[in-house]
């Protein structure tokens, strides 16, 4: 059975192997499959500007192999759709917020995207919001995972135009979190209870957001 553990810069000293495997995992899957080849490090770990301590990590792991796992960041700070893609977004300009968070370096590995995983780190993802009172995540996503998203009950909502980044068709999307989106994709992951672990008497509340306010 698959579980999927939250790291943030309070608990991330435990879990640096997996975190290694984690970035290891990624310059595997987006510049060596996906041909995203200006993040290519000799190193072999895809890092990036946005993986410091505000950043939080949700890993996918099956008996302690790392098979998945996403990233997200306060929207308060600078990020990736405001620095990098803010071309993307229509007026009246990029979301940001508190209570909003941008979801970015989602995968799961190759030979288990047919089956119930996909499924469980988005379950996850929607928990884990609704834990922390988060209202909406953005992501700039290929088109494709639109129909994905609403396949699996989430309220998305375009943020602007599709434009082609890296040879693919993408866009900037919102994603509302709610009880209702967690229940749907909870029975298509075939779960009967959350599968989101966190470290005892590590409190939730964005613990690896800055503290700021709007």
């Amino acid at each position: 059975m698959t579980s999927i553990q939250v790291i943030t810069k309070n608990n991330k000293a435990r879990y640096s192997e997996i975190l290694d495997g984690y970035f290891h995992l990624r310059h595997e899957v987006f510049v060596n499959e996906r041909g995203w080849h200006d993040l290519r490090r000799a190193d072999g770990r895809e890092i990036d500007a946005y993986d410091n301590d505000h950043a939080i990590y949700l890993i996918v792991l099956d008996k302690g192999r790392i098979i998945g796992g996403l990233r997200l960041y306060p929207t308060l700070l600078p990020h990736m759709i405001s620095e990098t893609f803010p071309h993307l977004v229509k007026e009246p300009g990029i979301l940001a917020g508190p209570t909003i968070l941008e979801c970015t370096r989602y995968f799961i590995v190759k030979e288990r995207r047919t089956g119930r995983t996909d499924c469980r780190l988005l379950a996850a993802f929607q928990q884990f919001c609704l834990e922390e009172g988060i209202t909406e995540v953005t992501a700039v996503v290929e088109m494709w995972w639109l129909p994905r998203w609403q396949q699996a009950g989430f309220k998305v909502r375009p943020l602007g135009l599709p434009t082609m980044v890296e040879g693919q068709p993408c866009i900037a999307a919102a994603i509302r979190i709610s009880e209702d989106s967690l229940e749907y994709i909870q029975k298509l992951a075939g779960l009967n209870g959350p599968c989101l672990s966190r470290d005892s008497g590590i409190p939730s509340h964005l613990d690896g957001a800055p503290h700021v306010t709007a």
